[in-house]
């Protein structure tokens, strides 16, 4: 019995693996041309500043030997599956989505927009990257910008268009709303996400890539 506690406290102590699903929205305006892993957080919307101070609780605690934590920035995940929602980021997988099902969809804002995308299936493979990857090698900046996919809607449509044909870019209307297009305005567009690369993290490099994950997954792999 004495024995057993002895190796048991013999032991190395156990960190619990944390992993916070964090966001880009922890950047804000004015942008570099690409924003690189020691460009600063300086959120500006609630959203944005709640995921900061988040990710500067994930790194104290790890500090302090409580947890293992580990934070994924998130791209903008594309084509989301399920229903249209109201979030303002929901038209970039609105036009992709409701046109392979045969569906209309709206798109609120001007074909030069610029973001930063990932599929469904490569947010996932973040996640489990980063349970079964040697934290030890991230140090102590434990918030990580992952890599991802910097596209125009424009070419959005072009690879739907090439992917799933013209009948499902007819599909698509243009209702500019002005709202929408000031909101998407103050968004990061592109990043150099080179650490998180280095560490194993990967994401798809074009659009035709996520749209056909999109039909593997969520479509039987066919179109209307």
């Amino acid at each position: 019995m004495f024995e057993a506690i002895r190796v048991e406290a013999e032991k190395e102590p156990y960190f619990p693996r944390v992993l916070f699903a964090s966001s880009i929205a922890v950047f804000g305006q004015p942008f570099p041309e690409k924003i690189g892993d020691e460009f600063f957080t300086t959120p500006l919307t609630s959203y944005g500043t709640q995921k900061a101070i988040t990710e500067l609780l994930l790194a104290d605690y790890t500090r302090k030997g409580i947890i293992d934590g580990i934070g994924i920035r998130l791209p903008t995940i594309c084509i989301r599956p399920g229903k249209p929602n109201a979030a303002a980021s929901g038209f970039f997988s609105n036009i992709l989505r409701e046109p392979l099902v045969g569906q209309e969809a709206v798109l609120p804002v001007g074909e030069d927009v610029r973001h930063w995308f990932a599929s469904p299936r490569a947010a996932v493979g973040f996640f489990v990257h980063a349970t079964r990857m040697d934290s030890s090698r991230i140090g102590p900046r434990r918030n990580l910008t992952m890599p991802g996919l910097s596209a125009l809607v424009g070419e959005e449509i072009e690879a739907l268009r090439r992917v799933a044909g013209e009948k499902a870019v007819q599909l698509i209307r243009c209702e500019p709303d002005a709202n929408i297009e000031k909101i998407v305005a103050g968004w990061p567009t592109n990043f150099d996400a080179r650490r998180a690369s280095e560490l194993g993290f990967q994401a798809e490099t074009n659009f035709d890539d996520i749209i056909r994950i999109h039909l593997e997954d969520e479509l039987e792999g066919t179109h209307a």
